[in-house]
Order: C-alpha cells, then sequence, then structure tokens
C-alpha cells in the first residue's frame, strides 16, 4: 500500500465529512488507505462515519487524547509506505496525493514532504516555520512581521517572504498536510505525546532533520486549509497551549539558558495583555448586562 491516510477528527462533522470526499475523489492511482481517530466527539462525527463512509477505518476514542497520540494509535497498523497526517477542516485539489507520492518516490533522503497550502479564497497559507527560538519568539510579540511580511527579519518564524513556488529544504511543514516515510518513522519514532495540539510536528521535524533526513516543501499539489476546526472551539485554551508547547520544545532541544528566557518571554506576553484582556471582559459584561437590565426596567 501507498499511503495510509490519517485524519484526527474532534467535534468536526461537516468538515470532515467534505474532506474525505474530496480524498476519495482527487486519490488517482495512489493505493491508500483511510483511518480516522476520533477523539471522543459529541457532534455526530462517529454516527456520520458510520453510516456513510464505508472505506474508512474508524478508531473511537473514549477521551480527547490530543493530536499526537491519537496519530501514534493509527500509525501503530497502519499499512503504507508513507503515512499523511491530514487535518479533518482540508480539501485535497487536483491529484495532489499522486503528485506528492511520486515527488517523495524520487527523493529517498526526504522524511517529510509538504505541498502547497490555499486559503478557502485560494490566496496562499504560510505552512513552512522556522524551529521556535527566542529570537523568534521576540519578534512574533512584535507583531513586526504584519506590518513587514515581505521582510526576512520580521517574516523569519513562518518565512512570509517567500511564495512557495519552489522545492525547499525546510525547518518544519506544518501537520495539516505532512506526508512521512516509513522507513523514517521506524529509525526516528512516532510523535512525543507530551505535546498535547501543537508543537508536535516541529518537534518530529527536529527529530528527522537530527538523524539526517530532510524536510521539504514541494509545489507538487495543493489542498485548502479551512483552519482551525477544532481549536476555535475553545480558543483561549489552545493559545495556552501553543506557548506551552513551545517552550515545551525549547526545554527538549535547546539549553536552559535558552529555555528560560523563553519563559520570561512568554510571561512578558501575557503579563502586558492582561489589561486589554480585562478591558474586553468587562465590555463583553456590561453587553450582557445592558439588555437584561432593561428587560428588569420594563417588566417594573
Amino acid at each position: 500500500m501507498d499511503v495510509s491516510i490519517i485524519i484526527v477528527s474532534w467535534n468536526t462533522k461537516e468538515v470532515l465529512r467534505d474532506c474525505l470526499t474530496s480524498v476519495f475523489e482527487q486519490t488517482g492511482s495512489v493505493d491508500y488507505e483511510v483511518i480516522v481517530v476520533d477523539n471522543a466527539s459529541t457532534d455526530g462525527s462517529v454516527e456520520m462515519l458510520k453510516n456513510d463512509s464505508g472505506n474508512v477505518v474508524l478508531v473511537e476514542n473514549a477521551e480527547n487524547r490530543g493530536f499526537a497520540a491519537a496519530n501514534n494509535q493509527a500509525m501503530a497498523f497502519a499499512k503504507g509506505r508513507y503515512v499523511l497526517l491530514l487535518n479533518s477542516d482540508t480539501i485535497v485539489l487536483e491529484n495532489c496525493l499522486a503528485d506528492i507520492v511520486s515527488f517523495a518516490d524520487t527523493n529517498p533522503q526526504t522524511a517529510v514532504v509538504g505541498c502547497r497550502v490555499l486559503n478557502a479564497d485560494r490566496t496562499l497559507q504560510p505552512t513552512c516555520f522556522m524551529f521556535p527560538s527566542v529570537l523568534n519568539m521576540l519578534l512574533s510579540s512584535t507583531y513586526l512581521y504584519k506590518i513587514f511580511p515581505r521582510s526576512r527579519f520580521f517574516g523569519r518564524e513562518q518565512m512570509l517572504w517567500w511564495d512557495a513556488s519552489d522545492v525547499r529544504e525546510v525547518d518544519v511543514v506544518r501537520g495539516c498536510f505532512m506526508l512521512v516515510r516509513r522507513e523514517a518513522i521506524e529509525q526516528v519514532g512516532v510523535m512525543d505525546e507530551q505535546f498535547f495540539m501543537y508543537g508536535e510536528e516541529t518537534d518530529w521535524c527536529y527529530r528527522f532533520r537530527k538523524n539526517g533526513w530532510k524536510v521539504t516543501f514541494a509545489p507538487a499539489g495543493q489542498i485548502i486549509h479551512l483552519g482551525g476546526a477544532s481549536s476555535r472551539q475553545d480558543e483561549s485554551r489552545m493559545r495556552l497551549q501553543l506557548s506551552a508547547s513551545i517552550l515545551l520544545f525549547l526545554r527538549k532541544h535547546t539549553t536552559w539558558i535558552q529555555y528560560a528566557f523563553a519563559c520570561l518571554l512568554t510571561a512578558l506576553f501575557f503579563l502586558v495583555r492582561v489589561p486589554y484582556w480585562l478591558g474586553i471582559a468587562i465590555r463583553d459584561r456590561s453587553h450582557i448586562q445592558a439588555p437584561y437590565a432593561a428587560k428588569v426596567a420594563f417588566h417594573r
């Protein structure tokens, strides 16, 4: 079998259906299997899969085990020469899977391959990144990359200056679409389950590169990534989870001095935003209380 397509889902029923439809329609000549790991959804996702998707291997978790652990579950019995980690909020376009597999076959030194990822309006979505560092954290916290997106310095972390039009070796390929070579997984190991959500693909790519493998972007295929279908359901918690994952990566792979500086930057990042968040909370509370007060006055 060429590819085991693994999709982890948590309450993404509607977009998951569209994702699966695109996979079935656009796989081309690739011999594949689809494994969906459901992390205790409550929106009817499991029932939909059982009723409508006979070609899917379904793994039902009794609790949300996180992205890394769920992917590892599927990789334990996946049969493909490659494993494709695919987000449930993606749409596979044209002959993407066959083209990416063909690229990987002709580049045996590559462990991970990423493709072009588009927003819903077909604009380019940045999906290749540099590894976390104190400098990148500092630049990200200033938001100057939004003012100077084409700057190779301010936009360095997300490589915003690059139009993703050429084959390029990169640090990290985002986990919404990662084609990973089975041989490399057997050497390096599966994802680190300390990362619940965010950072697991960064850690994985780092370990592949450390063991002599390449992580490569190839504009050989395209997908649409709607983005945040699961994380939007608990945005504040996911923001904290992202920061925690960055710190975990730095603790694992850098010096204690860099980790200490990163902790300080993270604390300052949240501290300077407390007045703003309090203001938002007070505003929202007043918006909720005003109609209630008016209703009480009317009834009186």
